[in-house]
């Protein structure tokens, strides 16, 4: 980012000493925010996630130390503790440092470990919030998490826990819950889940939609019910967003991507 914009907007510098934990968006690199952006620019060490875009990482300042942490289904990934040691160890050496993650750092992205590491150590970090697969991934397939006419409420959930196994939540309260169910990280647990909710009253004829590499080149969105969601979900790759509820007939009329002659 030039100098220009920055002071246009008011944005302030990444400092010596400082961590800037930051969402960089599902997929397309246009959705990184301007705070982002200022951040790559400026940053002595990038510590950047899978799901980071790698053409943003053209946009880091000539010199600047780019590390790989992984943090993706099926990818070899750094153990959470290494980065946040790595974070403070830098920071504390007097660096510049952005810590670059898909989605937004603070939805399923384990900033707020990140972030809790670097409170602990007297580490000074800014969190800078980013698009977050469960809307933008969806509004990129044609597919509102809201809308006036369907749902005044939607509901989160992440299809694993820190075990690796089902997420251990009241799933008949989840699904009296909102309308409108978005899952994470959910495709192992896709069928079970469905099983769950349709126990709990949730019709087996529900829509229900994969999302695969939301906002990226490639992007791809299967249709289905509650009733066949698990299978379509085996069929699927891994990098992928579920969402159930009436919302996903919309994407019938509103998938904009999917319908461009040229997609990117």
């Amino acid at each position: 980012m030039d100098d220009a914009t920055a002071k246009a907007l008011e944005l302030p510098s990444l400092e010596k000493g400082w961590v800037w934990l930051a969402g960089a968006g599902p997929g397309d690199p246009g959705l990184i925010t301007a705070l982002g952006l200022r951040a790559l620019s400026q940053a002595d060490f990038i510590l950047h996630d899978a799901l980071a875009d790698a053409r943003l990482l053209t946009l880091a300042r000539p010199g600047a130390e780019l590390i790989y942490a992984g943090k993706r289904a099926g990818v070899k990934s750094c153990r959470q503790e290494e980065i946040s040691d790595l974070l403070v160890k830098l920071a504390k050496e007097g660096h510049r440092v952005l810590r670059l993650k898909g989605g937004d750092p603070f939805v399923f992205g384990r900033g707020g470990e990140e972030a809790q590491a670097l409170a602990s150590a007297g580490v000074p970090f800014r969190i800078v919030p980013g698009v977050t697969a469960g809307i933008g991934g969806l509004a990129y397939a044609g597919i509102p998490v809201t809308h006036r006419d369907t749902n005044h409420a939607v509901t989160f959930i992440t299809g694993h826990g820190s075990d690796g196994r089902l997420t251990r939540l009241d799933w008949a309260s989840v699904s009296r819950g909102a309308p409108t169910l978005v899952l994470y990280m959910a495709r192992k647990f896709a069928g079970e889940i469905a099983g769950l909710l349709m126990a709990a009253g949730r019709p087996a004829d529900e829509p229900a939609a994969i999302v695969v590499n939301a906002a990226r080149q490639g992007q791809q969105t299967i249709i289905t019910t509650l009733a066949g969601l698990g299978a379509a979900a085996e069929a699927s790759p891994a990098l992928s967003i579920i969402v159930i509820g009436t919302n996903v007939r919309l994407a019938a009329e509103l998938s904009w991507l999917e319908q461009m002659p040229t997609r990117g």
